[in-house]
Order: C-alpha cells, then sequence, then structure tokens
C-alpha cells in the first residue's frame, strides 16, 4: 500500500523560497510522484512530477523556471524546491503517486494519480 506524507510547507513572503518534501513507501520501483496544489475555491491542479526511471520531469506553465522536482531514492523522498514565489502560489499541496506513464516531459495524467498526503498548507503572503 502505499502512502505519502507531506512537509516543508509555511508562511513565505512574495519572492521568498520553500523546499516541500514528500516521504514515500510502498511504491513500485517505476512509479511516479507527482505534486499538486488546491487553492480555496479552485480545483486541484497539477504542479509537476517525476518519474522513478527514466527521470521525466513535468513543469506547469505558471511555475517553470521557479519550481524544481528532484527526488532521493535512497531515502524515498521526493522535493519540491520553490522560488521566486507568488501570492497565486497560495495553496495546499499534496503529493499523488502514479504508474510511470503517467509522467512525461510534456504532459501529465492527472486522473492516474492517486494515494494522496495529507497536503501541506503554503501562504505566500506579505
Amino acid at each position: 500500500q502505499v502512502q505519502l506524507v507531506e512537509s516543508g510547507g509555511g508562511l513565505v513572503q512574495p519572492g521568498g523560497s520553500l523546499r516541500l518534501s514528500c516521504a514515500a513507501s510502498g511504491l513500485r520501483l517505476d512509479d511516479a510522484i507527482g505534486w499538486f496544489r488546491q487553492a480555496p475555491g479552485k480545483e486541484r491542479e497539477a504542479v509537476s512530477c517525476i518519474s522513478s526511471s527514466d527521470n521525466n520531469r513535468y513543469y506547469a506553465d505558471s511555475v517553470k523556471g521557479r519550481f524544481r522536482i528532484s527526488k532521493d531514492n535512497a531515502e524515498n523522498l521526493v522535493y519540491l524546491q520553490m522560488n521566486a514565489l507568488k501570492l497565486d502560489d497560495t495553496a495546499v499541496y499534496y503529493c499523488g503517486a502514479a504508474p510511470k506513464w503517467a509522467c512525461r516531459s510534456l504532459a501529465i495524467s492527472t486522473g492516474a494519480f492517486g494515494s494522496w498526503g495529507q497536503g501541506t498548507q503554503v501562504t505566500v503572503s506579505s
């Protein structure tokens, strides 16, 4: 059974940085991990994903050049480094797992992701 636990959220000023962590257990070797976010009154949206076996990385247009996803296979951790944060980045951030085909460099199959963690709140405010 896949279990995911997010951490690292907090309150940050515009232009600041945060690093989120997703601790994973029960994953298959070739599973992908994705970061999603949900702001109040909005639907959950994909932010980034990384496949385990072939290192495909996907970024939503809204975060390209500011966010970077990485993984530590030895520790079963996936990180989301968030730089140059904007007010619009305020949301609860979740990580989810999916088969590796769900994460490609140019596209993410959002519906394939599941096993959501509890989420971590990111608030960007001055």
